[in-house]
């Protein structure tokens, strides 16, 4: 692995990052950048407000948080937290309830990128599912002010290279309430593009700032968003970027192929990197009811870190991370000590792609993802979340850690019903007026 750029990403630690706000156990610094206190809305954006919305009860009229103090960060930190682990526990509960075997299988999820794509659709949104994307997200509120500048506190860090950003694409012709607008802008400082979602070449361009965001590790969105389609209302993304260098590396030359046994009891051979305790140079480490907790620091302060979490030779990965929750994660965090340990961790990398939508139902954001959403802060078109989709990059080697995580949303709109013939069908040739039919046919095979 090579650290020669800037690169994009959001590790399964980034349950971590989520929750940077929290005392690391390091010592990791939350200084707040100001006092805390809220500036006034500018009154240039207040300005550009659609006359017809800004009468609305429910029309968005956030006060941008210029800055955090560490209470508030660290609340809005685990309330991403919070949500992450609801929603990877239940996308592990639907891949089990798919599988044909036991098993949990690999997934990678990025909380903090899944969060910020439905606080933009949040921000839109008003009544009923208003106020079911606030409760999945763990919020008090469906329009949280707060996350530009966790975002600008979490980038602001020369330990590890982090940036975040968001993108809105609405179709030619899909008018967006100017109120809404200018919060995407100013509070998730989103790139607003007005494109035609049905051309392949929007399509090839939104994926092309996946690929700009993601460095390269993850290159397509649109496919699995369903671009190019011309009845689209508005895609939304976020892409969030990480880059962190070991604190203290793995020497290459101690790496060797090693057994890994799996769940089912196979018996594999993965590249097991390998490092000597060094009391000058501990770990954190902390034993839990049925596991151990394992944190390794990145750069030179140790803000951002890894932890990994073993389940005890008696136990197992399902059993732990069925009473692994942000509450649980919280703890073990806090109970880590520095010990000088011998540290084994396998060399790998992981990419997949995971549709969010039905993990998104179970937790209860039912109404934005049907006809009945109620989104008209966001648009007067009937619009509601059609697909959610995400995308991750998770490679691990003795240098550090590279990785890369994209969120996607489509908007769709009620559309007429559609006949569309595109398997076997019949047909008959017929008189309106005798009822007598010249012609039957049944098609299996339109080719012949």
């Amino acid at each position: 692995m090579r650290f020669t750029r800037p690169l994009a990403a959001l590790t399964a630690a980034g349950l971590l990052l989520a929750a940077c706000g929290q005392a690391a156990p390091d010592g990791a610094p939350t200084d707040p950048t100001g006092d805390g206190t809220a500036d006034a809305a500018d009154p240039d954006t207040a300005d550009a407000a659609d006359p017809d919305t800004a009468d609305r009860p429910d029309a968005p009229t956030p006060t941008l948080v210029r800055d955090l103090d560490p209470d508030d960060a660290a609340d809005l930190g685990a309330a991403v937290t919070a949500f992450g682990f609801d929603l990877h526990r239940a996308l592990l509960d639907e891949a089990a309830a798919d599988a044909t075997e036991p098993g949990t299988g690999n997934l990678v999820t990025s909380p903090l990128s899944a969060a910020v794509l439905l606080a933009m659709v949040a921000a839109g949104a008003e009544g009923e599912t208003a106020e079911q994307l606030a409760d999945v997200l763990h919020l008090d509120d469906h329009l949280d002010a707060r996350f530009a500048t966790l975002l600008e506190q979490l980038t602001a860090t020369e330990d590890v290279t982090l940036t975040s950003a968001n993108g809105l694409w609405a179709n030619d012709g899909v008018d967006l309430e100017a109120g809404y607008t200018a919060i995407v802008e100013e509070v998730f400082d989103a790139e607003v593009q007005q494109v035609p979602l049905g051309d392949p070449q929007t399509a090839a361009a939104i994926d092309d700032w996946v690929e700009q965001h993601t460095e390269g590790m993850i290159d397509e969105l649109a496919d699995g968003l369903g671009l190019p389609d011309g009845t689209a209302v508005l895609v939304l993304a976020n892409a969030i970027a990480f880059l962190g260098e070991w604190s203290e590396g793995f020497d290459p030359e101690f790496t060797t192929e090693r057994e890994f046994t799996l769940s089912d009891g196979t018996v594999v051979e993965v590249p097991l990197m390998y490092r000597a305790s060094d009391p000058e140079a501990p770990v954190h480490t902390a034993t839990r009811d049925g596991y151990q907790v394992l944190r390794l620091t990145y750069g030179e302060q140790g803000r951002f870190g890894m932890e990994v979490f073993l389940p005890d030779p008696d136990n197992d990965l399902p059993t732990l991370l069925a009473a692994l929750d942000a509450e649980e994660w919280a703890a073990a965090v806090a109970a880590l000590e520095e010990r000088a340990v011998d540290v084994t961790l396998p060399r790998f990398t992981l990419e997949g792609e995971q549709d969010l939508d039905g993990a998104l139902r179970a937790l209860g954001a039912t109404r934005v993802l049907g006809p009945e959403a109620q989104l008209a802060p966001m648009t007067s078109a009937a619009a509601f979340l059609d697909r959610v989709m995400q995308a991750t990059y998770l490679e691990v080697d003795e240098e550090g850690t590279r990785a890369a995580a994209v969120t996607g949303g489509i908007m769709a709109t009620s559309a007429p019903p559609r006949f569309t013939v595109d398997r076997p069908f019949a047909l008959t040739i017929s008189d309106r007026d005798s009822g007598t039919v010249l012609l039957l046919a049944s098609i299996e095979d339109p080719r012949g």
